[in-house]
């Protein structure tokens, strides 16, 4: 019997930022801002681009409406993953090591800092914080088994 096989890779498309601001924390930090923030601006204009073409009507107040949701998506997700690279690359330093905990703790940090500045009650906070090092360690370990 004939067999059939594919054969192939997959792989996703990297790009890679330089920025030198002569700091390495905020080298990390803003090139963290930037790829995040660019992936929440593009998801936030497709998102809007199939609503517009889904509802079959294309306005000059659809497309400004629009492209305020992807400037704010765009900066508020660029903002937060600005803040966990730069918490995860300080507590490297601190810690002198380079493991999943520094992304544990940066996660727990940013996920506090996050939901301290968007004036959530202290238990909110504490679950913002435990949610943030979860699955800031969860996305670490997965890369490990790749």
């Amino acid at each position: 019997m004939p067999s059939t096989r594919f054969l192939g890779s997959l792989s996703t498309p990297r790009v890679d930022i330089t920025i030198d601001t002569g700091n390495l924390f905020f080298n990390h930090a803003l090139e963290g801002f930037l790829k995040i923030g660019s992936v929440a601006a593009t998801r936030s204009i497709a998102e809007d681009s199939f609503k517009a073409i889904d509802g079959g009507k294309l306005s000059k107040h659809c497309l400004e409406r629009s492209l305020k949701k992807m400037c704010k998506e765009g900066a508020y997700w660029g903002s937060v993953a600005g803040v966990y690279v730069g918490m995860e690359y300080g507590v490297g330093r601190i810690r002198g090591t380079w493991d999943w905990k520094n992304a544990m703790i940066g996660g727990a940090l940013t996920g506090a800092l996050v939901s301290a500045a968007t004036n959530n009650n202290k238990d909110q906070i504490v679950s913002d914080a435990l949610t943030g090092g979860a699955v800031a360690t969860a996305s670490v370990l997965l890369n490990y088994l790749t």
